[in-house]
């Protein structure tokens, strides 16, 4: 069974390439998946030369001139020297290197560019971190990226935020129900309802229902409850929304045909990751009943379309039950197809993994389920006494 750890650039630097990889190839694990392009977070980091590490917005590589000469959005230069060498160190140890690439959460470009972030039904553009994945210069960006971490020699590029992102307001004094919160983070841009209109749906209907079934909501009125499904969405706010709902999905579907386009060009395959399983459970480690794959919809992501465009995916297993990984892994299949590599992401220690068993069962339960391959998330967020637990788990 193929499997990897995530690594960030700054374990890298802090611990030395030669020390990470070592310690990574002693646990048998068979590649390496490294943060190249990241977003700006603040991590506990229980083993790097910092205890508390500022990731910054970034790509950690020179950008080609012939891809980024001409384009307005560029990401920030990273740590431009860290992956030097990085493909033949890794080849050395007969390891892979995959690529682990951020697209569009990027609060650096968003401030900068705040029309290319995504607009709601109230007309806010309050989200600078979440480019819209509808306008024109994001989709040149992506592409553009993509190419540009192909051409490090990756055998993968792992696509992360690739698609629309939930509500995620730091502050929220009012309680909205899952529904309030879905419906107040659908993008409204001009070129959102562009396309929309173009398929059909009417777009400016949408808004104002939006707009007027969660400033209700906002005024003092009771939120819906229950989770958020196309018939209860339906029921709720009316076929118009729902129909802008799915049209937000063609969005998505073209954009990461042309970028696994781009990349399979350059000679290597992409790997696609939806934040569904994430969203589920990335706190505590137990997602609500609906399964990742049948919810993925609510962020513009169609895994039966994305299946036969796109050779590989990766499932954000987040979850303390292994019947529940398992499980995830299965509807990830049934939807992309049998024929697809799908690779289990797991969490070897809090809040998912309690013991060694616990990580051994789960990693067990997703190969029965038919994953092809088994990936650790992250080793410099997790002590190495909960690293240590993977060579069991691989056994």
């Amino acid at each position: 069974m193929d499997s990897s750890v995530y690594v960030f650039a700054e374990d890298l630097r802090s611990e030395g390439r030669e020390k990470v990889l070592d310690r990574l190839r002693g646990y048998g694990v068979g590649g390496v998946t490294v943060g190249v392009v990241h977003h700006r977070t603040r991590d506990v980091t229980p083993h790097g030369l910092s205890r508390l590490t500022l990731r910054h917005d970034g790509a950690h590589f020179p950008l080609p001139e012939d891809l980024f000469g001409e384009l307005r959005l560029q990401p920030a230069p990273g740590y431009l020297d860290v992956l030097d060498g990085m493909r033949e160190a890794c080849s050395s140890r007969g390891m892979k290197f995959h690529g682990w690439t951020v697209f569009l959460r990027n609060e650096a470009i968003g401030v900068a560019h705040p029309d290319v972030t995504v607009r709601n039904c109230f007309g806010d553009r309050g989200y600078p971190t979440d480019l819209c994945p509808a306008h024109p210069d994001v989709r040149l960006y992506a592409v553009a990226l993509a190419r540009a971490v192909a051409r490090l020699g990756v055998d993968s590029v792992v696509a992360e935020s690739l698609h629309y992102r939930p509500l995620k307001a730091e502050r929220s004094f009012v309680p909205l129900g899952p529904m309030d919160a879905y419906l107040m983070a659908l993008c409204f841009c001009d070129y959102c309802m562009r396309r929309a209109d173009d398929l059909g749906v009417n777009a400016e209907v949408a808004r104002d229902e939006c707009s007027r079934i969660v400033g209700a909501v906002l005024d003092g009125e009771q939120p819906a409850q229950g989770e958020v499904t196309r018939a209860a969405l339906t029921a709720y706010a009316g076929p118009d929304v729902v129909n802008y709902a799915r049209a937000r999905s063609e969005t998505v579907t073209s954009l990461v045909s042309e970028v696994s386009a781009a990349v399979a060009s350059e000679g290597s395959q992409l790997t696609f990751i939806d934040a569904t399983g994430a969203v589920k459970g990335y706190k505590h480690g137990l997602p609500s009943p609906g399964l990742a794959a049948h919810d993925a919809w609510q962020l513009g992501v169609d895994l039966v379309a994305l299946g036969d465009l796109v050779p590989s995916f990766g499932v954000l297993a987040y979850a303390r039950d292994a019947a529940r990984v398992a499980d995830d892994v299965a509807a990830y299949l049934r939807s992309v197809g049998k024929d697809r590599e799908v690779r289990a992401v797991v969490r070897p220690g809090h809040p998912d993994s309690d013991t060694a068993d616990r990580l051994i069962a789960k990693v067990r339960g997703a190969k029965a389920a038919g994953a092809a391959a088994v990936d650790f998330y992250a080793y410099g967020l997790v002590p190495y006494l909960t690293l240590d637990r993977i060579p069991s788990a691989l056994s």
